[in-house]
């Protein structure tokens, strides 16, 4: 078997030592050009400053025009996280009981013996009864699904069906633009007005944001669309605080202006869309009067925005993710991105739609991540697929034909699950199961790494070498690493790697080097490496007006309001408005309405440990409107149980304007174990799944609210 030894130290990459062969021992003491790993939009462009070995500063990379110098407060404090003092810096085994947090110290060689014998031993029953858990940890294209992808392909594991952030929005892009595609981000700068739809910009998007406001010193006019008044809408000059999973509702109702007042752009449409007819008689079913009382606002509200659309030019609408979390996300997300061919507001460079850019980028997933090493049956069955959004069912599910093999093993890696999957309750007793063998690469020992086996330390965003997209602008971003790995800690890539050394697995691919790896990612036509190694990032070759002249890449090279390959899994070749599973109604016995956009000084899960961060946010909180509060007898402070039929989640009451009334906000996502009675907003989160995508409905959720004494 192959013995992994504590890494060789390596030092860091100097910017003005970038035409070095990238293997050569580099400076001590440099400023190291990298890439944010988190999931957000923006994919900054960083700079390391190193002295003496340590990392003592990061900051963006005035160079790169999309982060200009700027970073969110979160990633401005990734040292802090790097050296916290409660990093896991060795492989950690359990001994104590499931969800108790006790492990012991072990070697490297004990740790990954044991993994790779019990992966065995289950493989030769039927290896789908392992399964990988990852998601965006890292959006690195390396350090995510690399060699990992390449091991489970090899191994037969059950696949992961990713939907937990953006699945719905997504699949909803495919049916009416033929991809994840939009404006330049760039261009919002030049924008008369901009409608800021599901988005907390300031939070969750910050680089758009400084765009929004370039704009709005030039004269834009910013409407912000979300059931809550966050700091961006507060910002805008409208905010129109509609009912959450209502959006589809909003959209058929500015149509519905739009043509009746026939302020179209018919040559656009004519000439550039498929389906016009059924899209106009589906709209014209929503006069404002109907979706004002569906989205709970005034009509007024949506004439004057239909009237600001059709005659201010270039007008941008800048979705984000949050609306598409809930049962009609995707046939919401179709609706709005019809909105701009109506008006021919591609017709300009700083007019159209963005939800998501991903779609420019030519990633090589089969190269990077192999399918053609699953195994395959004589009629070409490949492994099963289970959906991460419902994990918690699938962990408690028995073995049985349809579903096949009850899952035995499972190996996390990017993810927190028992903090951030839905339904907790449920994931929590998956996770707790005795029969359950688990395995977590992890930076900290987080909620699901109490469950674990093992827990193997992982390397930071500083300590490897990665390659990025984006979702946010249309730049390929490359990281090196700026330090040597602390303590014994490993990079993913070299953890499977080690593990497929001891499974057996002699393909060549498993040898390839991360460097390699990032080099493969991208088809070389199109990624300038030359230029990544010199600059740390290469743009691509994307038009300033995209679809100026239609050229979507759809098979007709037209946007598709109507779409027939949507009756192939049971959806409305038309977008349509879908009541959510679990919509307000003040006579239910569950009557609020619950959204859990982040907390701003978190991403995800990601952070929460960080204490200058924590300390910011301060506790977990619900926010009521003081109409909700006034009706049960709760204060801004109180300790409140927010619960439904799932579970009950403690946290304090925030009474004031951010919620409107009918709707309460639980800002997330908080560890577990550090919330106030060791649950999260999760607790009362459903399995239950959108309209296309697959993905989990977390703002779709109706709660009570009561006051503890």
């Amino acid at each position: 078997m192959l013995a992994v030894n504590p890494p060789t130290p390596y030092r860091a990459a100097a910017v003005n030592a970038l035409h070095t062969p990238v293997s050569q021992p580099l400076p001590n003491d440099a400023v190291v050009r990298g890439a944010c790993p988190h999931d957000c939009p923006d994919t900054c462009a960083l700079l390391t400053t190193v002295a003496d070995g340590v990392a003592v500063q990061v900051r963006g990379n005035p160079a790169h025009p999309a982060t200009d110098g700027v970073l969110c407060t979160k990633v401005s404090r990734y040292t802090e996280r790097t050296y916290h003092p409660e990093r896991v810096l060795t492989p950690l085994k359990r001994v104590g009981a499931k969800g108790a947090g006790q492990f012991e110290p072990v070697s490297w060689d004990e740790a990954l013996d044991d993994i790779a014998n019990r992966l065995k031993a289950i493989a030769r029953r039927d290896p789908q009864a392992i399964l990988p858990y990852s998601y965006a940890g890292t959006m690195g294209l390396v350090q995510g699904e690399s060699i990992a992808a390449r091991f489970f392909n090899r191994l037969g594991a059950s696949q992961l069906d990713r939907t937990i952030c953006s699945s719905a929005g997504a699949t909803a892009l495919a049916y009416t633009y033929g991809a994840s595609v939009g404006m330049r981000i760039e261009a919002f700068a030049d924008s008369q007005l901009i409608i800021i739809w599901g988005s907390n910009a300031i939070g969750s998007n910050l680089h758009f944001w400084r765009y929004a406001q370039a704009a709005k010193r030039k004269g834009a006019k910013l409407v912000c669309i979300d059931p809550r008044r966050t700091e961006t809408a507060e910002r805008c000059h409208t905010h129109l605080a509609i009912l959450p999973g209502t959006d589809a509702a909003l959209a058929f109702g500015l149509m519905h202006e739009l043509i009746t007042n026939d302020w179209l752009d018919h040559a656009y449409i004519a000439a550039h869309t498929e389906g016009w007819p059924a899209l106009k008689a589906r709209a014209l079913q929503w006069p404002v009067e109907r979706a004002a009382a569906t989205c709970g606002i005034d009509a007024e509200e949506i004439k004057r925005l239909a009237y600001d659309y059709a005659h201010t030019k270039p007008a941008a609408i800048r979705l984000n993710y949050g609306m598409q979390r809930a049962r009609g996300g995707g046939n919401a997300v179709r609706a709005v991105a019809c909105l701009p061919a109506l008006v021919g507001a591609w017709r300009h460079t700083s007019g159209g739609f963005l939800l998501s850019s991903s779609g420019f980028f030519p990633k090589q997933r089969a190269a990077l991540e192999r399918p053609d090493l699953r195994p395959q049956s004589d009629h070409g069955a490949v492994p099963r697929v289970i959906n991460m959004s419902t994990i918690g069912a699938d962990l408690n599910r028995p073995a049985s034909p349809s579903f096949g093999p009850a899952i035995e093993a499972l190996v996390v890696y990017n993810s927190n699950p028992v903090a951030v999957a839905p339904d907790s309750p449920q994931v929590v007793s998956g996770f707790g199961r005795d029969d359950l063998f688990t395995v977590v690469l992890e930076h900290f020992q987080t909620d699901t790494a109490d469950y674990a086996d093992y827990v193997l330390p992982a390397t930071t965003q500083l300590e490897h070498w990665d390659i990025h997209a984006s979702y946010g602008h249309t730049d390929v971003l490359l990281n090196r690493p700026t330090i040597a790995p602390r303590g014994q800690a490993k990079t993913n890539t070299e953890i499977f790697r080690a593990l497929a050394a001891r499974m057996g697995f002699t393909e060549p691919c498993f040898s390839d080097t991360d460097e390699t790896l990032c080099q493969q990612a991208f088809a070389s036509d199109a990624v300038d490496w030359n230029r990544l190694l010199t600059d740390g990032f290469a743009p691509l070759a994307v038009p300033q007006a995209p679809f100026a002249n239609g050229q979507f890449p759809t098979p007709s090279g037209k946007c598709l309001f109507e779409n027939s390959a949507l009756l192939a899994i049971g959806q409305d070749p038309v977008p349509d408005y879908i009541p959510n599973w679990e919509p307000v109604d003040p006579a239910a016995r569950y009557p609020l309405a619950m959204i859990s956009p982040p907390a701003r000084q978190f991403l995800n899960s990601t952070f929460v440990n960080v204490k200058s961060l924590r300390d910011i946010e301060q506790t977990p909180v619900v926010e009521l409107s003081p109409v909700d509060a006034e009706a049960r007898g709760i204060r801004d402070g109180d300790t409140v149980d927010v619960f439904n039929d799932r579970g009950h989640y403690v946290c304090v009451a925030r009474v004031g304007g951010r919620a409107r009334p009918g709707v309460v906000n639980g800002l997330g996502i908080w560890w577990r174990k550090l919330g106030l009675r060791g649950t999260n907003v999760n607790e009362v989160t459903s399995q239950a799944l959108t309209d296309m995508g697959r993905a989990p409905t977390f703002y779709d959720c109706a709660v009570e609210v009561q006051r503890l004494d």
